[in-house]
Order: C-alpha cells, then structure tokens, then sequence
C-alpha cells in the first residue's frame, strides 16, 4: 500500500480537518469508529509481519479514535434535540 501526503481535493489538512469537524456529531461518531476499524487492521497487519514498535503505536491510536467515537456520539446525544 502506497501512503500518500494528501487526499484528493484536500491539499490543505485545515481545510479537512474543518470539513470533518463540521459533520453532525453522530456522523462524526461514525467516520472515527471507520477510521478506528481501519488503523486497527493496518496495526494487525503489522503485528502479524513483526513490526511490534509500529502495531503497538496504531494500536495505541485506534484506541483513541474509539474513545473519540464514544465521546462524539455522547455529544450528539445532547445536541440531537435541538437539531
């Protein structure tokens, strides 16, 4: 798999970051739990090829954006009925 540096249609990562950040917190919720789902798999990916040092960090980030998830779905729960 090739990394890349930037996203399609996105050179600035401010201007992401705000795109994402303007989402609906459920929709937020469900964008991190997909991101978790997929920085899990590349951290078991690399487990599995012996890269302990960089599976344990992605595991460590996956983490993370699980919590991110939880939180955001918590915030959506409060905000929903004023939407």
């Amino acid at each position: 798999m090739i990394h890349k540096t930037t996203i399609d249609h996105y050179e600035d990562m401010e201007e992401l970051a705000e795109k994402i950040g303007d989402l609906q917190y459920d929709a937020l919720a469900e964008f991190l739990a997909a991101l978790n789902k997929k920085i899990a798999s590349d951290g078991a990916k690399d487990a599995a090829r012996g890269r302990v040092q960089l599976a344990s960090e992605l595991n460590q980030l996956a983490k993370h954006l699980a919590e991110g998830a939880e939180a955001s779905q918590k915030a959506w729960v409060i905000c929903e009925p004023f939407m």
